[in-house]
């Protein structure tokens, strides 16, 4: 998700802390979902070295492409308009409503990067474009390796976060959010099975410093 400018359990049992922050980012997003949407939900609002970058990054892949934390889905019909097999998924229903509604050729559902309920190796690439700002630090490896599950070998992921101190909390417009290093993101991907290929980094006026990292599962 990019940043915005302003199962029952048994009985007595405890959510997992990934179902905790999943709860967290659900429902901070779905109270603003809507003002997002008119924000950030349209590919001519999104800066045109994002739009190069992740354009270069899916000529690249050769299958299937999943869309991970998709939000209002602009990213996702950016890339089904230039002909690439890609789904979208998000944890936040009305961000897939707002999709399905806005782009009805592109396929969408409710899910998350944890839980994709694909099987392993089902994607030959995985765009996680802002999705995993808001995982507590000792989630993001394990989202990492979700990440890489469903990869098939050889695919690739490409990854958009801010960059900082790692694992350093900042108060996002709509719920916490952590920054990431290059290198320190860059040796969990390690540890997760993926190999970086290209990283950038940039700071523009007003924004908080931007890095996205290109890996391929290994």
């Amino acid at each position: 998700m990019e940043s915005i400018p302003v199962s029952s359990l048994p009985p007595g049992a405890s959510a997992p802390r990934q179902a905790v922050s999943d709860g967290r980012v659900r429902a901070s997003y779905s109270a603003r979902a809507a003002e997002y949407a008119a924000l950030l939900g349209a590919i001519e609002q999104m800066d045109q070295v994002d739009r190069e970058r992740i354009g270069r990054w899916a000529a690249a892949i050769d299958g299937r492409i999943l869309d991970a934390g998709c939000g209002p889905g602009q990213w996702t019909a950016f890339l089904a308009d230039r002909g690439h097999d890609i789904e979208g998924i998000d944890l936040v229903p009305e961000f897939i409503d707002h999709a399905s509604s806005r782009f009805p050729h592109v396929p969408f559902r409710v899910a998350s990067l944890a839980d994709t309920g694909v099987a392993p190796g089902a994607f030959s690439g995985v765009l996680a474009w802002y999705s995993v700002i808001h995982a507590d630090p000792h989630e993001l490896p394990s989202l990492l390796a979700a990440a890489r599950r469903v990869v098939r070998d050889g695919g690739g992921l490409l990854l958009g976060f801010f960059d900082g101190v790692d694992g350093e909390p900042f108060s996002h417009a709509v719920t916490t959010a952590h920054y990431w290093s290059i290198s320190g993101m860059t040796a969990l991907l390690d540890d997760a099975g993926f190999a970086v290929v290209d990283s950038d980094a940039r700071v523009q006026e007003g924004r908080r410093p931007h890095a996205s990292i290109s890996a391929t599962a290994v």
